[in-house]
């Protein structure tokens, strides 16, 4: 192993640097790499006309956020790039992921991108957070045929269209 000029041990290496895309601040890249993961939770929680959901769902999630790497957005590929970059294993805190706050930071990540980001990226972005949410939705198991969402699933994915302006 071995030592600085000072006889400390040196500095663990990180595998991925960190790929800040565009001209934002730590708090909105944080912002704009963790949303897609929160609303992975919040689509795949069991709610008011919404069954639980198993691993299917939240696979279904992570798909669609690598999916993400095939997108015509340098943004949505950085985000994408910096969400497998981390290895933190950290858990989100149970008060990030109730509804009302991610869809109050869905309305906070189109302010962040309508003052810094392309038009195209900002609409990239917004698209691919809302297919996140609907390949969950889409997994719900029930009586319903393939490809139909129940009335719950809309008003949930009809919601999270608005925040993102989309709607």
């Amino acid at each position: 192993m071995s030592r600085s000029v000072a006889d400390e041990p040196p500095a663990p290496e990180r595998r991925v640097a960190r790929t800040r895309a565009g001209p934002y601040s730590t708090t909105e890249w944080e912002l704009l790499t963790s949303l897609p993961g929160r609303v992975i939770v919040i689509a795949a929680q069991p709610g008011p006309g919404r069954p639980p959901r198993g691993v299917t769902a939240g696979i279904a999630g992570l798909d669609a956020v690598a999916a993400g790497r095939a997108f015509d957005s340098d943004l949505v590929r950085a985000v994408v790039a910096e969400i497998y970059a981390r290895h933190d294993g950290a858990s989100l805190p149970a008060a990030l992921t109730e509804l009302v706050d991610v869809l109050a930071d869905c309305r906070r990540a189109v302010r962040v991108l309508d003052r810094r980001a392309d038009p195209a990226d900002s609409a990239a972005y917004r698209q691919w957070v809302q297919s996140v949410a609907a390949r969950v939705c889409g997994t719900a198991s029930g009586a319903l045929p393939p490809g139909t969402l129940a009335p719950a699933e809309r008003r949930l994915l009809d919601r999270l269209g608005v925040a993102l302006g989309l709607r």
